[in-house]
């Protein structure tokens, strides 16, 4: 399978089993396109004329060399993978929080139940469960999330702490994350962050006003001022540790690249924005998607300019690995829910990822017992994109991995069968990234 990509005029082929790239000009486009249809060489020069003849040339070539046209090389009816083991938890800390954001999945903290923070007994079990069902993997992950972890904060420390005297005993190496809006943040919190995170994400949606109209504190009053503030008394304390400021955009705001320069403008160069999935009044909706498209065009030649300015940024969708990227299983499988990575809720019952936390269906065991829902871990296992609906015909299944099981299941009622907006906002930003890595300075 070949993809052809034309962005902002210039154009590129994706062969898709391979990975390989190739920068291409608008005659082997127009050449490409007539072999994907389906012509043969004789009706391509028929149609294209001679010169077409030395293009169909090259491509002969290329495809001996397994770089154009290569065929898939794996069984995907009979397809075989490594059973992983749990390396990652997300602990649930604060089923509550300080802002009221009216996008949120999690109910601004209820996850389908009631508020409630995490006992330090709950997280010292948690930590217990992640060890022993690690088997003999040694890096392991705990992300604190909320809600608003830090609602909870003496119980983070706590569980650090737990963590760190384990990690000793049992010769692991924790590396602990914690997702926050920022809203309430002390020195003390700050610094604790900076010297026990190895990642942070904060979340911030972008210009003021846009920020404000959705991530709203109790009293309903816009929290974009005080987020700030605390976000950068974070940062600046950080030194060269991984975080990265991460936003949503909505219906309400389209123009969503003038918000992902802002947040770069206020001086963080770790950057994501997200599209909300919601029903709600302010969702993406499909007579969306070609603005949508048309903003990350916008946004792609503005990271250009300014990296070639020095005043560059990472976008986390525009960062695509063409050399090498994830393993097979991880392109695949993609995130790993329900089986090497799981949601402990404040209670500590287990979800196969945070986004399914409160849901009964997809309950999975608890923190207090030795072993997890099999049936629910085997469908998870079991869901990957020679299984998903339509990724197996698709040129993105091994950069997407079939996309968000949680959004599909949201948008779809299933976790096989993904979420089409998702899917074509994905398909651009993926697009994009390669046209950033293949054409670069052309696109300034």
């Amino acid at each position: 399978m070949v993809h052809l990509i034309e962005f902002c005029g210039h154009y590129a082929a994706l062969d898709v089993e391979s990975g390989s790239v190739h920068a291409i000009d608008k005659d082997a486009m127009s050449v490409l396109t007539f072999k994907n249809a389906g012509k043969t060489d004789e009706q391509i020069i028929n149609d294209l004329g001679e010169e077409a003849r030395e293009i169909l040339e090259e491509i002969r070539e290329l495809t001996e060399q397994g770089l154009l046209y290569s065929q898939c090389e794996i069984d995907g009816e009979n397809a075989q993978f490594n059973t992983p083991v749990v390396k990652a938890l997300c602990l649930l800390v604060a089923q509550d929080c300080n802002l009221r954001c009216s996008y949120c999945f999690a109910e601004t903290g209820e996850y389908h139940g009631k508020r409630a923070l995490m006992s330090i007994d709950t997280a010292k079990a948690a930590i217990d469960f992640l060890i022993a069902h690690s088997e003999g993997r040694r890096n392991l992950e705990i992300d604190f999330f909320g809600g608003e972890p830090l609602m909870n904060f003496e119980v983070v420390k706590a569980a650090v702490a737990y963590g760190r005297e384990q990690e000793k005993l049992y010769d692991k190496n924790i590396r602990f994350t914690l997702t926050t809006n920022a809203y309430h943040v002390t020195d003390e919190m700050a610094d604790f962050i900076n010297q026990e995170m190895k990642n942070v994400v904060i979340s911030m949606d972008g210009r003021k006003e846009v920020h404000d109209a959705m991530r709203k504190n109790v009293e309903g009053k816009g929290s974009y001022d005080k987020v700030l503030a605390n976000a950068r008394k974070i940062i600046d304390g950080r030194g060269d540790k991984e975080y990265y400021v991460r936003g949503t955009y909505t219906s309400d705001n389209l123009d969503f690249a003038s918000d992902v320069c802002a947040i770069a403008d206020a001086g963080f160069d770790q950057i994501s924005v997200e599209p909300v999935v919601t029903g709600e009044s302010y969702a993406i909706r499909e007579e969306d998607l070609p603005q949508i498209k048309h903003e990350y065009e916008m946004l792609a030649r503005e990271y250009l300019k300014r990296e070639k300015a020095g005043r560059g940024f990472n976008f986390f969708h525009f960062m695509i690995d063409l050399n090498s990227g994830p393993c097979l299983n991880k392109r695949l499988r993609g995130c790993g829910a329900g089986s090497e990575y799981l949601a402990v809720a404040a209670d500590g019952k287990l979800y196969p990822c945070h986004q399914f936390a409160g849901m009964e269906d997809f309950y999975m065991g608890s923190v207090f017992e030795d072993d997890v829902n099999q049936k629910i871990k085997q469908d998870f296992l079991d869901t990957h994109v020679f299984t998903k609906q339509g990724c197996s015909e698709c040129w993105a299944k091994y950069y997407c991995s079939g996309g968000c099981a949680a959004n599909a299941y949201h948008a779809t009622g299933s976790i096989r069968k993904p979420y089409k907006i998702g899917c074509e906002t994905e398909k651009k930003r993926i697009e994009t990234a390669i046209a950033i890595k293949t054409f670069d300075e052309e696109l300034i």
